[in-house]
Order: structure tokens, then sequence, then C-alpha cells
């Protein structure tokens, strides 16, 4: 539970500078929106900082000269100005966050679609909920990079220049005063960035392990609550979230330790400010609307560079995400597809296997040896063996989920790496052990929501199976919804219809991989009767630890710790009197002693 994790675990892919530059491709259909958010940003910003200069109008012209008419006039231009203010910013925000959506939208598609074209392979590497993170949570937090802390930390910066030339337009002695704070300011921000850095890293890497642990176990709370692994499943996700608590803390702690010291730096400037100015307003260097004015620009400087550390947070987890979501990217299909693909149109004599070696790690630890037959056209063949000998692993090989490391597996003499795996796996039809229902009606799990799907063939290979039994019994019948994983099925139901899936797409190879293993016998009776049909004339290969849903099949391939031992029709095995016959009276042992000796 939760420990094979992927090497994106302990490599970061590529750097913040490249994974920042790599972004801005994504918004290159948007440069003259961008262009023109920005002529609104600097609008938006100017008429921001109208409203302390209204003020310093107000006190030493209006005021004064008893002008309430005039008064009344600069009233009137800060409430306008605020006001449209309003709404450009308002404007800007609607079409940076349409933007920002759209980018994300375009970003997790093609996330998406890389991670369908991986291999088995990658999802034996890369847990559910880490991938869940990249498509879902590492892209959000891309968005909310580009529609609120571009915004941020580009209106701080037109804030800040705007201020200080009309503040040394006014005053350039006030002026200079906050100037001298800026260097400070900048060491501060900039220390605070490298501290938080690496932790936002490692705060990013624990919450993909939060959510890898709990998709894993809520998916396993049936098996969780029946082995009573409650405890031990309690203690882990402690373990987890603790692992992800430290960092966390550093790095939140790091946010309000910067908030308060800007908050000091804030006041001793604020404090510079009131009194030199009050002293230089005595003697009549700087009038007091001036002093109103500098006070509120102080202010007004100081609201963008608090945004700013707080954004720098948001850049931290953003970075961090788009580095791991290039680094998923960047990750090369294990399947190669072929440069000069040979159509393969149908299969016409045979597939055969040559001396095929295989190793899941490429270590050296071999599940497959020097495996070599022939399956021809037409022919019913089976694997017969027992758990972990290498039976699932030949179909694995064959639909090209994992590539050898030595022979060749061949279809018409074809060798199928030459082939695309969409035109070798469409001439497929494969039942799994596992069955995996989507939600939906039982309809669209049969056809896969296949458009333009003929819904007289969804029936046909339903009643073929006779899963048209039960269906018929539904209320809604083919319409009828299904829970998640066809949770209010039975599993002998989900079996007949992951049958059904397999028959509609009329595959030219049919391949059941322990495909009646949890079927109660009357099921199993009823699959036999129209399997033995639709077998009829289709090439078709079947695995099964049950011997008895084998005995009538052409050949028979005996595999043990992944060689082939045997071979040979059930009679002719039986006869020769050695590991089939052992396995068959072993299974055949807990009938009738006249079952036993009649299949074995």
């Amino acid at each position: 539970m939760v420990s094979a994790y992927s090497d994106d675990d302990h490599h970061d892919g590529v750097g913040s500078r490249a994974a920042l530059r790599r972004l801005l491709p994504l918004l290159k259909p948007y440069r003259g929106w961008l262009l023109f958010c920005l002529a609104l940003l600097a609008v938006s910003k100017g008429l921001y900082l109208i409203g302390p200069n209204l003020m310093r109008r107000a006190i030493d012209v209006n005021i004064p000269a008893g002008d309430y008419r005039g008064l009344l006039v600069t009233v009137g231009l800060y409430v306008a100005s605020s006001g449209l203010f309003l709404v450009i910013n308002y404007l800007f925000r609607v079409r940076m966050e349409i933007i920002g959506q759209q980018t994300m939208t375009a970003l997790r598609k093609r996330l998406f679609a890389h991670v369908l074209r991986m291999s088995i392979s990658f999802f034996d590497r890369h847990p559910t909920g880490r991938l869940m993170a990249r498509v879902e949570s590492d892209t959000e937090a891309l968005r909310m990079l580009f529609t609120n802390t571009v915004v941020t930390l580009a209106g701080a910066v037109l804030l800040i220049f705007g201020m200080f030339v009309w503040m040394f337009a006014v005053s350039p002695r006030l002026a200079l005063i906050v100037g001298l704070f800026l260097p400070i300011m900048t060491v501060v921000l900039y220390a605070y960035h490298r501290i938080t850095t690496p932790r936002y890293l490692v705060v990013r890497k624990r919450m993909a392990d939060v959510t890898a642990a709990l998709t894993e176990f809520l998916q396993g709370v049936p098996v969780i609550q029946i082995f009573n692994r409650g405890r031990q499943v309690r203690r882990r996700m402690n373990e987890i979230n603790r692992a992800k608590y430290r960092p966390q803390l550093q790095a939140e702690l790091s946010v309000v330790a910067m908030f308060n010291l800007l908050f000091f730096v804030e006041t001793v400037i604020m404090a510079l400010v009131l009194y030199v100015g009050a002293r230089w307003v005595g003697v009549g260097q700087v009038s007091l609307g001036t002093l109103v004015m500098f006070i509120g620009y102080v202010r007004m400087f100081f609201e963008p560079i608090h945004m700013a550390a707080e954004e720098i947070a948001v850049v931290q987890k953003a970075i961090a995400g788009a580095k791991r979501i290039f680094h998923l990217l960047e990750t090369e299909e294990s399947i190669l597809e072929p440069v000069r693909p040979v159509v393969w149109p149908s299969l016409e004599s045979a597939i055969t296997f040559d001396k095929v070696w295989f190793s899941y790690g490429n270590d050296g630890n071999y599940v497959l040896k020097d495996v070599s037959f022939t399956v021809p056209k037409g022919q019913r063949f089976a694997l017969a063996g027992v758990t972990g000998g290498g039976k699932s692993t030949v179909i694995n090989l064959l639909l090209r989920f994992y590539d050898i490391q030595k022979g060749r597996i061949l279809v018409d003499g074809v060798d199928i790496r030459n082939i695309t795996t969409d035109d070798l796996r469409r001439k497929f039809g494969l039942v799994l052990q596992d069955i995996f229902l989507f939600p939906g009606t039982v309809a669209t799990n049969v056809s896969l929501s296949a458009n333009g799907f003929d819904r007289s063939r969804v029936v046909e290979a339903c009643r073929a199976v006779s899963a048209d039994r039960f269906i018929d019994r539904m209320p809604k019948q083919y319409e009828t919804e299904l829970s998640e994983r066809g949770a209010n099925l039975s599993r002998g139901e989900r079996q007949l219809l992951s049958f059904a899936r397999a028959l509609v797409f009329d595959p030219q190879v049919l391949i059941l991989d322990e495909a009646t293993s949890s079927v109660d016998p009357e099921t199993e009776r009823l699959i036999q009767e129209g399997m033995a049909a639709l077998m009829k004339g289709r090439t078709s290969i079947i695995i099964a630890h049950r011997l008895a849903t084998i005995l009538n099949v052409d050949h028979i391939l005996v595999i043990r710790e992944g060689e082939i031992v045997e071979r040979g029709t059930h009679r002719e095995l039986v006869a020769r009197n050695g590991y089939y016959t052992k396995l068959c009276k072993l299974q055949f042992s807990a009938g009738n002693g006249e079952e036993v000796k009649r299949a074995c």
C-alpha cells in the first residue's frame, strides 16, 4: 500500500527558470488579449494613484481658499476615478480569468492525452493519486499563477514605479526617505524566495503522497474493513500526514515571519515620513497636503509589497507544479511506435512467439524464458499453469503492453513492433479477470461510448453471452445506470458484461484471461454455452487456472516458471502423466471420484 512511487519523487525534472520559460508558449495564442490586459492594468493603477493627489489638492488648494465648489469638483473627480478604476479592474480580472481557464484546460487536455498514451509499465511506476495531482492540483496552481500572481506582481511593479515618479515630482526629499528602504525590501524578498523555494517543493511532494494514499485507501475500503486493517491504515495515513506536517509548517511560518518583518519596516518608514514631514511642514518646506499624500502613498507602497510577498508562496507552488508537469510530459513512451508501420488488415495465418524472453524490470529476472509456440488462425489455444507462471504475461506481450527483451512476436509473419499499437489491438477482444465497469449505463459500458454504435449490436452481444437474462430484469434495462465499478451488479453479472463488451467489437482474436474464475456454476454454464458458439471459427486464447474450462480446446500450453513444459490436447497431456496430469488431479480432487476419472 502506497509504497512504489515514481522517480519524480526524487527528481524535479526541469529547473525553475526552464519551467517558467516553458509556460510562455502556453500563452502564445492570447498575445493580443494579454497586451490589452496589460494596458488595462496600467490604466487602472494610474487611476488608483490619483486618489492621494486629489487629497493633496483638497487640503492645499480648495480648503485654504474656501473654494467649496472646487472642493466639490475634487471630490467628484475622486469618486469618478475610483469608480472608473473598479470598472477597468473588473474587466481586466474577467479577461485574465478567461485566459487562465482556457490555458489550463488546454494543458489538462495535453496532460491527459499524454498519460493515456503511456504503456502499462508507466502506470506500474506511477500511483493513480500522483497522476491525479499532476492533472488537477498542479494545473490549478498554474492557473492561480496566471490569473492572480502574475497580475498582482505586475500590478505591484507598475504601482511602485508610478508612486515614486509622482513622489519625486512633488517632493524629492521625502521620496528619497521612502526610496532608501527599497534595497532592504529587495534583499528581504530575495531571501524569502530562497528560503521558501525548497520548502514548497517538499510540500508539493508530500501533498502528492497524501493524495496517492487517500486514493488507494478509499478504493480499498471493502478490503480494509473485511480484513480489519483499519488500525494499520490509519497508522500509515498518520505517518504520511506527519511527513507533510513539518515542511508545510516551516513554509507557512516563513510567510508569517515575512509579514511581520514587512509590517515592522512599514511602521519605521511611516514614523520617519510622519516625523520628518511634520517638521518640514512646520518650517514651510512641505505642504500639509503633500505630507498627507505621502502617508497615503506609503500605505499604497506596502500594499503591493505585502501582496507580492504573499504571492511568492503561490509562485513557489506553481513552479513546483510546473516542474512536475513538464517532468511528466517529458516522460517518453516506452512502447515506441514504428517509424514506417506495416499495415495489418486482418489475421490470415497465425500468431507466433519465437524464442521470447521477458523481464518486467529489465534486470535479468526473466518471467518468460525462451517461449515459442504458434496459434493457427481459427484455433482455440489455452495457457495452463499455476499463478505466477507467466500466463498473463504472454497476453501482455501479445497486446504490446510491454516490449520483450529477446526474441520476436509475429502475426502473419510480421513483427508486432512494426505494427502500430492501435492497428494491432483493434484486432483483439480481451476479457480480464479484474472486471472494470465505468459509471454510466449498461449500454455505454458494453459499447464503451463508441460514437455511432448500433444499439442492436449491444443487444446481440449481450444475448450471445446470456447477459440479457439479468439486463431484462433491470428497471431501465440497457439504460440502467451502474454504480461506481458496477457495484450494483453481482460479480457474475459484471463478468457477463465484460464478455459482451469484448464481443460487441467483433474481434478477430478473442482472449479470455481467467474469464470464468469468479462465476457461479449456473452462470458459468451459461457462459460456456455462449462461448462455445462464439469461439467457433474465431482464433481464441484462453488463460485459466480452472482446467474444466479448457478441456475441449484444440491445444494446451502448460507454463511453469516462465517456460512451456508441456503442450498438446487435454487427452494427450493426461496420457503423458506429467505436470499437467498433476494439476488436473489436484483440481478435480474436490469433485467425486467418477469426475476425476473422466477428466484425468
